[in-house]
């Protein structure tokens, strides 16, 4: 049997790593499976609500009933697929090894302040990967070489305005607008340009939250689902006006 304080522990640090796993692109069936499996370790039922912005978290003792409730607002982290193994994995062991609060506190805090990947690294490797997108649609050397250097440019962008916290709407449409820009290059010589200046943007196509509403949808939790879908459909829609406006300015050598 828990104290109430105790109780409110236990509370703050399973909506703490709810709104991890959440916020960092899992979802919602799994974050509830994680999150419950963690409370049957520690002999507590858990019920949530998960909404896409905003989360309720219901905490109740098994032996004497008392329940506390505590909501939180979901913040945005950088999906991590690492990240949301580890913490899964923490979820199994807590289950395993019925492991006391201290502990978790301590490894969930291990976990996530491990060191991330260099954003330099981070930098190449979307270049590499969005040239392959180039070569997958028919692109030749040439264009993907130029694809490569248009996404390094274009992700870089996105990294700074992200860093300044810039509205991640306007964040897209300037990045698409900057690769595709810099696609456009392609015009001038002897290749593929078409194909370059339609993969340039690929890098920035929100396949995780469309993944997830899918997910979501199809497993019950519908509200949070569309709203993922909603919002992965609004990022389109920014790639298509940033591209759009590069197209507006080069249509006469285009067409």
């Amino acid at each position: 049997m828990y104290s109430s304080n105790e109780l409110k522990e236990i509370t703050r640090f399973l909506l703490e790593y709810a709104n991890r796993l959440m916020g960092s692109g899992v979802h919602t069936s799994r974050v509830v499976r994680n999150t419950r499996r963690i409370g049957e370790s520690l002999n507590v039922d858990v019920k949530m609500s998960i909404l896409q912005r905003t989360m309720v978290v219901s905490v109740c003792d098994k032996e004497n009933q008392e329940v506390y409730n505590e909501v939180s607002v979901i913040p945005s982290f950088p999906i991590s697929f690492e990240l949301n193994a580890e913490l899964s994995a923490l979820s199994w062991e807590a289950f395993d090894k019925h492991l006391p609060l201290n502990v978790l506190w301590e490894k969930y805090n291990k976990i996530i302040s491990s060191p991330k990947m260099d954003p330099l690294c981070t930098l190449f490797l979307v270049g590499f990967a969005n040239a392959s997108f180039c070569a997958l649609f028919g692109g030749d050397w040439t264009a993907r070489g130029i694809v490569f250097s248009a996404t390094l440019i274009g992700f870089y962008v996105r990294q700074i305005m992200q860093k300044k916290h810039i509205n991640h709407y306007i964040v897209f449409v300037v990045s698409a607008f900057v690769a595709s820009l810099v696609a456009s290059s392609a015009l001038t010589l002897d290749t593929t340009s078409e194909v370059a200046i339609a993969t340039s943007v690929l890098y920035l196509v929100p396949g995780v939250p469309l993944l997830n509403g899918v997910i979501d949808i199809v497993e019950g939790h519908v509200l949070t689902g569309c709203s993922r879908l909603i919002q992965a459909l609004l990022l389109v829609l920014c790639i298509a006006v940033g591209l759009s406006c590069t197209l507006m300015m080069i249509r006469n050598s285009l067409l």
